[in-house]
């Protein structure tokens, strides 16, 4: 039992170590980088650019002053390794009230199970149970700055606790804090002949945090994560709309050096031993290959979403990553119905990788409640 606990915990944090093949950027906090929103997670992991719904808070704030309705309520629920073991799960709830015509707030919950370990020793006496887990807490604020383009920030409290106490290994719990900026553009429909159409975009420059530690002395960076996406809708008639998006996102943590094993001196890159703010900064320009290396540093994803009469939709998507950052890359499919004010999203994942992924052929879900008012946004 303990080595079986020790070689998930392996696979739980090396994972989200993006793989290089000579070179590791790698983070602390993972449930950070985990998509449990359905609908995004159907079109390719792509958010932060498509429409406002229930998991604003997570992939862009500033589309909550666009949310069509009042308040909104959302729940999801992902399986984790479900291929290898039972009981590991990410779920999470948010919620997103409109004030006004320009402006909204939101929270949101998020938390990571890694089960119930029972530990024993070799004589088979138990050494009780420990239940690793993370978990982030945020609340976020947006604010139209004209009719067509809104901003937001958001405030995110970090706890990650993987340690296993009983055997008394050096790593302790973690706490932390990260903020978002972020933008979103929707533009007025607009007739193109045969059908009308709306332009999207958005950004969101998201877990800007100071540096945290796992053990003394050894500090490590949280997860900040530029996305960048645009999109467009195609809508066709009063019943039939196609969305079309584009997203790509880059870490924005120093990528390791090439060190001189007998020195310790860097021979190719930069030092990555740097503050968090610094960090940000050097992660543009820090590759020991220079600029290819840079740009494989940045994933792209695709997704498709088609809506008919806004009650039901299809969606798939393509998400990819540099064989050598870690050779993430997937089709996705999901689908969703809506009753009056009740949605419900599902997704599957179909891995196309060499890399095993701890959601393939998993099935997410996600539901959420339209509540109060309805706000046209022009």
């Amino acid at each position: 039992m303990r080595n079986k606990t020790i070689a998930i915990l392996a696979l739980f944090i090396s994972f989200f170590e993006v793989q290089a093949q000579s070179r590791t950027i790698s983070t602390v906090a993972p449930l950070l980088l985990i998509n449990s929103d359905a609908r995004s997670a159907g079109m390719g992991d792509v958010g932060v650019a498509t429409s406002s719904d229930a998991s604003a808070v997570y992939h862009n704030s500033a589309k909550m002053a666009f949310n069509t309705s009042e308040y909104t309520v959302g729940f999801n629920y992902t399986p984790w390794l479900q291929n290898l073991v039972d009981g590991l799960f990410i779920g999470g709830g948010s919620m997103i009230n409109r004030i006004n015509e320009r402006s909204a707030w939101g929270a949101n919950i998020r938390f990571f199970s890694l089960g119930k370990i029972e530990l024993f020793d070799e004589q088979a006496a138990s050494l009780g149970t420990e239940n690793p887990s993370e978990l982030t807490v945020a609340g976020s604020y947006a604010l139209k700055l004209s009719d067509y383009f809104s901003m937001g920030v958001a405030l995110r409290y970090i706890r990650s606790d993987i340690s296993i106490k009983s055997l008394d290994t050096p790593i302790s719990a973690i706490n932390g804090f990260g903020v978002d900026i972020s933008g979103y553009y929707l533009s007025p429909e607009k007739n193109y002949g045969s059908f009308n159409g709306r332009v999207r975009a958005g950004f969101n420059f998201s877990n800007l945090g100071p540096k945290v530690s796992y053990t003394f002395g050894n500090e490590n960076f949280i997860p900040s994560r530029m996305r960048l996406g645009a999109g467009f809708d195609f809508i066709m008639d009063d019943y039939n709309t196609i969305g079309l998006t584009f997203e790509t996102s880059k870490l924005l943590v120093p990528t390791p050096p090439i060190i001189d094993k007998e020195t310790g001196e860097v021979i190719s890159g930069k030092d990555n031993n740097v503050g968090w703010v610094e960090g940000i900064f050097q992660s543009f320009g820090d590759a020991p290959d220079g600029f290819s290396e840079e740009m494989e540093e940045f994933t792209w994803a695709l997704g498709a979403e088609y809506l008919y009469n806004k009650d039901f939709a299809l969606r798939a998507g393509y998400f990819h990553e540099s064989e050598n950052k870690g050779n993430r890359q997937y089709f996705t499919l999901g689908g969703g119905l809506k009753a009056k004010s009740f949605n419900i999203d599902l997704s599957y994942l179909m891995n196309t990788s060499d890399v095993n992924n701890p959601l393939e052929k998993t099935l997410r879900f996600s539901l959420s409640f339209d509540l109060g008012d309805i706000y046209e946004n022009f």
